[in-house]
C-alpha cells in the first residue's frame, strides 16, 4: 500500500524555522509529483508548494515565496519543505501529498490532481 509519512512539525516562534520531511513508500510506487498543502483551523486546504520529478518544475503559493522551499530526493522517495521566517499565519496542519503522473505546471497546486495524502504534521507559530 501507498503511504505518506510527514515529520518535522512543531511549535516554533514567529520569525523562526522548520524543515517539513515526508517519505513515499509503497512496492512499484514513483512519487512522480509532490507538493505541500496546508489547512488551518476553520480554512480551507491550500496549496504550499509542489515540486516536479527533475526539480526543474517548483511552485510556490505567493503567501510563502522567498520564506519556504520545497525540494525531493528521489533516491529516498522523499520531499521536504524548509520554511523560514515563519509567520503566526503559516500555522496549520501540513499534508504531503503525491502523484505518480507528471501534473502540469498550471495545475501543480490543484489539490485534486494528487491521488495520494499524509495524514498531516501539525505546525504552530507563536507570536
Amino acid at each position: 500500500q501507498v503511504q505518506l509519512v510527514e515529520s518535522g512539525g512543531g511549535l516554533v516562534q514567529a520569525g523562526g524555522s522548520l524543515r517539513l520531511s515526508c517519505a513515499a513508500s509503497g512496492r512499484t510506487f514513483r512519487a512522480t509529483t509532490m507538493g505541500w498543502f496546508r489547512q488551518a483551523s476553520g480554512k480551507e486546504r491550500e496549496v504550499v508548494a509542489a515540486i516536479s520529478w527533475s526539480g526543474s518544475s517548483t511552485y510556490y503559493t505567493d503567501s510563502v515565496k522567498g520564506r519556504f522551499t520545497i525540494s525531493r530526493d528521489n533516491a529516498k522517495n522523499s520531499v521536504y519543505l524548509q520554511m523560514n521566517s515563519l509567520k503566526p499565519e503559516d500555522t496549520a496542519v501540513y499534508y504531503c501529498a503525491a502523484d505518480r503522473s507528471p501534473i502540469s505546471a498550471q495545475f501543480m497546486g490543484d489539490m485534486t490532481k494528487y491521488d495520494y495524502w499524509g495524514q498531516g504534521t501539525q505546525v504552530t507559530v507563536s507570536s
